[in-house]
């Protein structure tokens, strides 16, 4: 009995050491918006990713300001995400926000993952089996995945065997516009993209193989003091593991080190990096938003949006195009703490 006290001690004191240590990015970001030069005898309504604290990040000292009539902070009916809107009336000659909020973000590591899986009941994820839009799990999608994960038994291995597929076998295009669309199905004909594209392959193959998996869209943290971060959108997965919890997989920032760093799948640096990105990301980012077709609170007049990791505006009840911050002007800053 003492030595599984003493053991416990140690373990709790291991955790405690390493949360301790976990690498940190600390500053304010600040969004600002301006909806002046849209058209002004029609209506303007901002829906704005919320951040929130959570076991990895800390966000506080919220502000937000601007000339807007009503504004207020909701989520969303099915996955719970926090989201400022804001709506200006018709003939508003002034239509802006600006929306800031500190934040302490810590590397994620999840190493020493469980193998034994204990008995779990799929009816709890099912939010996070089923197919999307834009990514559905029968199929050529299911073929795949049941090549991929042929005989794996858990959710950790066919996990792993998916993950390993996607780094090995996509690829980042950098003409890709925006974070990508995730369109699955021509992903699997032409497998390059960027994150959400290559995030959403890897989730929709992991939900096709009975894995529950889901997307965390952010925004990257600067590296230098001051930075524009308004092109920075991230995303990533994450996949349920019984008895652990979600554990986070991000093969699209191993195939985008591979780029930069001009390196071949066999490189020991290009390992290094899938390794890392199996249960680890770095504490450059601040998540903002989970989901794909999300129907916003208050709703929009629009489609469920494919993704909600940037800032979305209806004028008139149109949406204007988020991949354009210079027409819909808005702007991310960074600044170090």
């Amino acid at each position: 009995m003492k030595n599984k006290i003493l053991l416990l001690v140690i373990m709790m004191c291991l955790t405690v050491v390493t949360a301790a240590s976990a690498a940190s990015r600390s500053g304010v970001v600040t969004l600002d918006v301006d909806l002046s030069t849209q058209d002004v005898t029609r209506e303007a309504k901002l829906w704005v990713p919320y951040p929130v604290t959570d076991r990895y990040q800390r966000v506080g000292d919220i502000k937000v300001s601007g000339d807007f009539a009503s504004s207020g902070v909701y989520t969303d009916a099915t996955y719970g995400t926090p989201i400022l809107y804001a709506e200006w009336p018709a003939n508003s000659k002034s239509r802006k926000l600006s929306f800031s909020f500190a934040v302490d973000r810590k590397e994620i590591r999840q190493t020493n993952l469980p193998t034994r899986e204990p008995a779990w009941n799929r009816a709890d994820y099912a939010e996070y089996l089923k197919p999307t839009s834009l990514g559905p799990i029968d199929g050529e999608v299911k073929k795949l995945a049941d090549s991929i994960t042929k005989g794996k038994k858990t959710v950790l291995a066919k996990a792993r065997a998916i993950y390993d597929w996607c780094c090995s076998n996509m690829y980042r295009d950098p003409s890709t516009a925006g974070c990508g669309t995730g369109d699955v199905c021509a992903l699997l004909q032409e497998p390059g993209g960027k994150c959400t594209d290559i995030s959403s392959v890897y989730i929709a193959l992991c939900r096709a193989a009975g894995v529950p998996a889901r997307e965390v869209f952010s925004v990257r943290l600067g590296k230098k003091a001051v930075e524009d971060i308004t092109t920075y959108q991230h995303c990533w997965a994450e996949f349920f593991l019984p008895g652990y919890g979600w554990v986070t997989a991000d093969p699209a920032d191993v195939r985008k080190a591979m780029l930069v760093e001009k390196l071949e799948l066999k490189d020991p640096k290009a390992k290094e990096y899938r390794e890392f990105f199996w249960g680890g990301i770095d504490q450059y980012r601040v998540v903002l938003a989970v989901g794909r077709d999300v129907v916003l609170n208050p709703s929009q007049s629009g489609a469920p949006l494919n993704t909600f990791g940037y800032p979305y505006a209806e004028v008139g009840g149109n949406a204007i195009d988020f991949y354009q911050p210079k027409s819909f002007i808005y702007r991310y800053g960074f600044k170090e703490k």
